[in-house]
């Protein structure tokens, strides 16, 4: 099965309720009662209200000017507002040998088998990979992360639990540079009871990296769970006060009816969503496309 295949099925949940309806609404007519049922349906598919008003917004103006009234002209309308407000999502930039690629995201969000799934992602691409275990406080963070990079393929560098972050870092790059790696990906810790802690910590990881790097490329991504709604948005907005977050991971889309969260987070941080998750094989989180997801949710 391909992976638009796996995304339409992954997406079932969201395209058999509130986005499946669309297309039955716009055969009503294209009109304001449409699309203030339109506007009720998107707010209850975690759209958010700033931006379903922006793509309303749009779709008026387009109905409008181009005069739609064909159902399936109104749907391929609403389809190309949608994929414009995601926007194109640049891929990783991953250039230099080693690169390095810090997680973060708090406990229960699927980060560490998302950690697992990008570095079989690029395991894919034929980049050599290796995982550092920097999330040292939390129980058994460690131990899962080491299942998985058995599963996957990859080395794990690792202290014990309670080990300083940032010397788990240094030995990791340490050890990319020895073996040749072209990615060295981070766990690192994702509490946000104290920002100020978490700023801490990542400050001296990634002075470590400066340090011991100078000039490699750098991505910073956040772990969203999909299911959590509008609590990931905030969780969002919280994690980017506290480190310069470059890109989005949402998982678990397939255990939402509500994958219009997508378009509330780019809408109100307008970050790059980089990968998105739908199913627990390691092949099921994928490289984020807008347009794929939008026909996924509307066909």
């Amino acid at each position: 099965m391909g992976f638009f295949e796996k995304l339409k099925n992954g997406l079932f949940k969201s395209r058999t309720s509130f986005f499946g309806r669309i297309k039955a609404l716009f055969t009503r007519g294209v009109d304001e009662d449409t699309l203030e049922e339109l506007e009720e349906m998107l707010i209850s598919a975690d759209v958010g209200y700033e931006a379903t008003e922006a793509i309303l917004d749009k779709l008026r103006a387009k109905t409008r000017e181009e005069k739609i009234k064909d159902p399936q002209e109104a749907v391929e309308a609403l389809k190309a507002i949608l994929i414009e407000a995601l926007g194109e999502t640049a891929p990783l930039k991953l250039d230099t040998s080693p690169s390095v690629i810090l997680v973060i995201g708090v406990n229960g969000v699927g980060k560490t088998t998302s950690i697992a799934k990008i570095a079989n992602s690029l395991k894919a691409e034929g980049k050599s990979v290796l995982l550092a275990a920097g999330d040292t406080f939390r129980a058994g963070a460690i131990e899962q992360l080491g299942v998985w990079a058995d599963r996957v393929g990859v080395e794990l560098i690792r202290q014990n639990e309670g080990s300083d972050p940032a010397a788990v870092v240094f030995d990791a790059v340490h050890a990319a540079k020895k073996r040749n790696a072209d990615v060295l990906i981070v766990d690192t810790a994702g509490r946000l009871h104290n920002k100020k802690n978490l700023m801490n910590e990542l400050a001296k990881i990634n002075r470590v990296i400066d340090r011991e790097l100078p000039g490699a490329d750098r991505e910073t991504l956040l772990v969203l769970d999909s299911t959590t709604g509008q609590n990931a948005v905030n969780q969002a907005v919280e994690f980017k006060e506290a480190a310069a977050i470059t890109g989005l991971v949402l998982t678990k889309l397939d255990g939402t009816a509500k994958g219009g969260i997508i378009f509330s987070i780019k809408e109100k941080l307008d970050l790059p969503v980089r990968y998105i998750g739908v199913g627990e094989g390691v092949d099921d989180l994928q490289p984020f496309d807008a347009a794929e997801y939008v026909n996924a949710l509307l066909d």
